[in-house]
């Protein structure tokens, strides 16, 4: 534990891990599996929490860089991983909820070839 930390600091440990864990679990138990790669979009809802994703992958990297210069707890870096998975889940979660189809990556249809509706 580096030196400048409160002993009565809160910090991630192996237990928030875990339940982070069994919530992405208990969400992923609703969802029918995946056959694509699913795009943000369907609900507001569900662009934001991709959006939520982006930016908490984007500081698993930082903090991934950042253990290379000074020591960082592992467990920081593995509970940002996690928690942008569940950020994945809980937005494919919200469109099933709400009734709203998922848009699915189609690799051979640009977007300019698509028919206006």
């Amino acid at each position: 534990m580096p030196a400048d930390v409160h002993p009565k600091q809160a910090r991630i440990t192996q237990q928030e891990i875990e339940q982070l864990e069994h919530e992405i679990d208990r969400m992923n138990a609703e969802l029918s599996p995946l056959r694509s790669f699913v795009l943000p979009g369907g609900s507001r809802l569900n662009t934001e929490l991709h959006a939520c994703r982006t930016i908490c992958r984007r500081a698993e990297r930082l903090a991934v860089s950042l253990s290379h210069e000074q020591e960082i707890p592992a467990e920081a870096v593995q509970y940002l991983n996690r928690l942008s998975d569940a950020f994945f889940v809980w937005s494919r979660w919200a469109n099933h909820r709400m009734g709203v189809p998922e848009i699915l990556w189609e690799p051979n249809e640009s977007a300019s070839g698509r028919e206006k509706a």
